[in-house]
């Protein structure tokens, strides 16, 4: 289903460890269908520099050592689902994290007239994942994705996209901080795929595949859910 197909804004979850693809795939999702990313991380640091009243709050905590809230997440979240932008929908990375989270947020989308339109578990076996994460790397001037044994630059050293010179790794990049990661992972956010499931939205991808295939899963799942 083409972008200009969709009529109405489409809310997907992407589930998954570090490492199993969701930023690339989401990427290909926002090309594909005019969705739109929203991490977090980019949320929060938006509403404190546009200064709204959920990102002075949040600044507040911030600033004073704490963790923001799920209920000034929830209103920055909300603030902005309503910016033009997102009219065909948004791809949620990294939100929500929990079960209680998950519910906020049905009970926030259903207050807007919107739902969680798909939730798809990007499935990773955990031995294989430390091997891939712990190999990669980024283009330090745009961000390309690389990794020492699946994807290396033609010319090496230099960004395929861009020309850079200059890469770069995460710090917490390693085996023993990808496996604790992963640990987390299973303990923390694993459960939603139970919630979701429960609600008829989840779908399953294997995301030890090829991204070409896996990317194809996902445009299929999001087509049906956004009919």
């Amino acid at each position: 289903m083409e972008a200009e197909t969709m009529t109405r804004p489409a809310v997907l979850i992407l589930l998954g460890p570090p490492g199993a693809g969701k930023g690339t795939q989401a990427r290909m999702l926002e090309e594909r269908f005019g969705l739109v990313q929203l991490s977090t991380g980019d949320l929060l640091r938006a509403a404190v520099a546009a200064g709204t009243d959920a990102g002075q709050r949040a600044k507040a905590v911030m600033e004073a050592g704490g963790l923001v809230s799920d209920e000034i997440v929830l209103a920055i979240l909300k603030d902005r689902l309503a910016e033009p932008d997102v009219a065909k929908g948004v791809i949620l990375d990294g939100f929500p994290r929990t079960e209680g989270q998950a519910a906020a947020l049905d009970d926030l989308l259903e207050s807007t007239g919107q739902k969680v339109n798909a939730a798809v578990s990007l499935e990773v076996d955990d031995a294989a994942m430390v091997d891939r994460v712990a190999g990669r790397y980024t283009c330090a001037a745009c961000g390309e994705g690389y990794h020492d044994s699946f994807k290396q630059p033609a010319v090496a050293g230099t960004c395929d996209k861009c020309g850079g010179t200059e890469m770069k790794r995460r710090a917490d990049d390693n085996r023993e901080t990808v496996g604790s990661r992963l640990a987390a992972y299973h303990e923390q956010t694993a459960p939603l795929i139970g919630y979701y499931d429960a609600r008829g939205v989840l779908s399953r991808v294997d995301a030890m595949g090829e991204i070409g295939a896996i990317a194809q899963s996902l445009q299929d799942i999001v087509a049906a859910a956004t009919r």
